[in-house]
């Protein structure tokens, strides 16, 4: 499978850290040019990674960066995020502004960046969250975003084709700078490590894996997917809770599925 982007121009939006630093080093490492923007630039330099500074809320700035470049092949929708928020703790308009970042300011830059993309022959990844197809208290909105980015995604991808490809990696839980904020320290992330069945949080480089994959040349006949990245989901809360793996319940288990067939066999 060839996951080469040679000479290829690759857009990460938000990719000045976390996740979006981890797809833009990604790709550099395939050998295409990089483009990073964000609001504001990396800490640190990103080796083979060139920063743009641009507020994808604002439309008139997205058009006029996009319609500069020379060349485009790959748009990778990263920018997002939200604070925890309840939704009563906050008015319309908070949870708007989340709505805004997470979902209308990739459709702009989805937008923008059409006829470039269109004359490559280019792709769109969406990067999708878990929270888009679970309840997500404390972060509603971004989840509703997320759920309305990834249909966003799919209808794009029919309108699109067989021009462009579009598709969405949904991401679960990564390790990055923020981690110990959400998770409580190394403790807390050792703790919520152990509800992944692959027994660890995603790194940064692991969604830029998917991403490369989903742009290269050996995703060709995929679009309108949905990639789950998310280390099998998360265990679900009832078998936590439930008792049936102990030795007495298994025997009681036994004993009433013969009585079940018993019971069966005697009605037939």
């Amino acid at each position: 499978m060839d996951n080469s982007h040679r000479r290829r121009t690759v857009v990460v939006t938000g990719g000045t850290r976390g996740v979006g630093a981890g797809i833009a080093r990604a790709f550099a490492e395939t050998g295409a040019r990089v483009l990073a923007c964000a609001r504001r630039p990396p800490e640190l330099p990103l080796s083979g990674v060139e920063f743009s500074p641009l507020d994808l809320r604002d439309p008139p700035a997205v058009r006029a960066f996009f319609d500069a470049l020379p060349r485009l092949d790959v748009l990778v929708n990263n920018a997002g995020g939200t604070p925890y928020r309840r939704l009563a703790d906050a008015g319309a308009e908070r949870h708007a502004r989340v709505i805004e970042l997470n979902l209308l300011a990739p459709l702009t830059a989805s937008l923008a960046a059409h006829e470039q993309l269109r004359r490559t022959g280019g792709c769109v990844v969406m990067v999708g969250s878990v929270s888009g197809s679970r309840p997500s208290p404390g972060s509603a909105a971004y989840g509703a975003a997320k759920a309305g980015l990834e249909n966003l995604a799919r209808s794009m991808a029919v309108e699109w084709a067989p021009d462009i490809r579009v598709n969405t990696l949904v991401v679960g839980m990564v390790r990055t700078e923020l981690a110990r904020l959400h998770y409580g320290g190394e403790d807390g992330i050792t703790a919520v490590s152990a509800t992944v069945p692959l027994g660890r949080l995603a790194e940064p480089g692991d969604i830029g894996a998917a991403a490369v994959f989903l742009a290269s040349a050996a995703a060709a006949y995929i679009t309108g997917a949905s990639l789950l990245v998310h280390g099998g989901g998360e265990r679900p809360a009832f078998l936590t809770a439930a008792t049936a793996n102990t030795d007495t319940d298994r025997d009681t288990d036994r004993d009433t599925d013969r009585d079940t067939h018993r019971d069966t066999d005697t009605e037939e």
